[in-house]
């Protein structure tokens, strides 16, 4: 089942093209990811997918319903969470409040000022705060103030957040930016774990090539706003026109 679909989606900024008539489709369960060099449209084509952005032209289904005229919030709580490429947290809350913060907004459909005076009578909130805890294996860091954990653990936070809205797809941006090798590793680990037991679909834009190739059923290239290719991670090292717009013309 196609879980979500772009048909000639275009962005116009003034005289900019930032995306030329984008047709892509991603699979319900698939490990996507999108690659293409500093300028190519990656974060235009993030956007607008989740609502920052609105296209000049063109269309988004998701779940088989268009959502171009969608706000952010409302896409998010139809199914499509999106992480960003800073952790994006809120610092002096501890780990559990940042999950049950996001859980409660998905249960009410928007964040109540009186959630912390309630919040124990909220138990579905705490059922969901409770496994995506177990998931992302930050149990014991529950009651530490978001502020205080490590550069990774706030990242591996920001996941479970996203986690905690009850999403079908997550679309991952740059989750391992900024983290050492054994970060990366879990980081890889988690996301491949997201997809294997939760069955989740996961869209991820990474400029680890290792991660890309390593993690990825299909990977899109983006180049001047244009979709220049889709395939498989060995159809897209093999692929002419990928290695000598983004990849150098030397893939390993």
């Amino acid at each position: 089942m196609t879980l979500l679909e772009t048909e000639g989606l275009t962005k116009e900024f003034g005289g900019l093209r930032a995306l030329d008539g984008v047709d892509m489709a991603v699979e319900e369960g698939e490990l996507v990811s999108l690659i293409g060099p500093n300028g190519s449209g990656k974060s235009t084509l993030i956007n607008v997918i989740t609502g920052l952005l609105s296209p000049t032209d063109g269309d988004i289904h998701y779940g088989g319903q268009s959502i171009v005229d969608m706000s952010a919030h409302e896409i998010a709580q139809i199914g499509l969470s999106r992480t960003f490429q800073t952790a994006s947290i809120f610092p002096e809350r501890t780990v559990r409040e940042n999950l049950e913060i996001a859980a409660h907004a998905t249960e009410e459909g928007s964040f109540s000022v009186n959630f912390f005076r309630r919040r124990e009578d909220f138990d579905a909130v705490h059922a969901r705060t409770d496994d995506v805890l177990e998931v992302i294996e930050l149990e014991d860091e529950q009651d530490t103030t978001a502020e205080s954990l490590p550069y990774g653990d706030k990242r591996r936070l920001e996941v479970a957040i996203s986690l905690a809205t009850g999403p079908d797809m997550m679309l991952m941006d740059e989750p391992t930016a900024g983290m050492s090798p054994g970060e990366t590793d879990m980081t890889v680990e988690l996301i491949e774990g997201l997809q294997e037991d939760w069955g989740m679909t996961i869209f991820l834009v990474e400029h680890d090539m290792d991660v890309i190739f390593g993690v990825s059923d299909r990977i899109f290239v983006l180049n001047d706003g244009e979709l220049i290719a889709d395939g498989t991670p060995t159809e897209i090292r093999k692929d002419p026109v990928v290695r000598e717009a983004y990849l150098g013309g030397d893939v390993a």
